[in-house]
């Protein structure tokens, strides 16, 4: 809490109040004013927009391929399925850092630099640690309930649709949560593919308040507390279902 605590507090203290002792630099304006002051500096309802889109891009991206693919590891039978988990698994020792130059390249000759497809294509490939998490999810679903429904006709994609779906909503949202915080915090790659400003998601956007020779920090301050609010809003609306579904992955894993 105390973080989160001098946060606030320097959000609302002017910039000669910030480094004033403790007895005289109380705060002299409210959190609304402070709020309107980072409106009134940058365009930070753009950059709010930019993020909602990329951040929604990548769940749309995640909720399918992930699911598919988690789909396609746990429930069905096909030659070399343990060996293409095993490769998938393994991908994640690779340093995420490693990867970032092979990117660039790929993507600056696809022609796609300054723009969101960069940061939002990938999501549409899958993750590796979201399938795996999706994956155990669905392979503690019986399988008496796939055979009851091909009896009754129901085709492999009904029964993934119908069936397997609606019965892994927990780990759907533990899907939606890790890729909303995930995108909604990243700073790297908006910093490395987007050079339009106007373009800017909300963590590119507070380096404004940063500057070479100085940093305007009850503004920096009062934007990173605007930026928390979505995905603490998120936590408390799916906060039962996401500690349900971690407590299931972990005994089910």
């Amino acid at each position: 809490m105390l973080p989160l605590y001098w946060m606030v507090s320097t959000a609302v203290k002017s910039p000669a109040q910030m480094f004033e002792s403790r007895r005289r630099g109380f705060p002299t304006r409210s959190i609304s004013a402070a709020s309107r002051k980072v409106f009134q500096e940058v365009p930070f309802g753009r950059f709010l927009v930019n993020t909602i889109i990329i951040v929604a891009l990548n769940i749309v991206g995640h909720l399918v391929s992930v699911t598919l693919i988690a789909y396609g590891f746990a429930r069905l039978r096909f030659p070399g399925r343990s060996v293409l988990f095993l490769i998938m698994l393994s991908t994640l020792m690779i340093p995420y850092h490693v990867t970032l130059v092979p990117r660039f390249i790929l993507f600056s000759k696809l022609g796609w630099i300054n723009t969101y497809l960069p940061l939002t294509v990938p999501a549409f490939t899958g993750s590796a640690f979201l399938i795996f998490l999706v994956r155990q999810y669905m392979m503690s679903i019986p399988f008496d309930l796939d055979e009851a429904a091909y009896i009754d006709g129901a085709s492999r994609f009904g029964v993934f649709w119908r069936i397997i779906l609606p019965l892994s909503r927990p780990a759907l949202m533990l899907v939606i949560v890790f890729t909303f915080v995930g995108t909604w915090n990243d700073f790297l790659q908006p910093l490395i593919y987007l050079n339009d400003p106007n373009m800017f998601t909300v963590s590119l956007g507070l380096s404004f308040f940063q500057g070479a020779r100085e940093t305007n920090w009850n503004l920096l301050m009062a934007g990173s507390l605007l930026a928390t609010i979505p995905p603490l809003i998120l936590f408390f609306i799916a906060q039962r279902q996401l500690i349900g579904g971690i407590s299931i992955e972990g005994l089910k894993g």
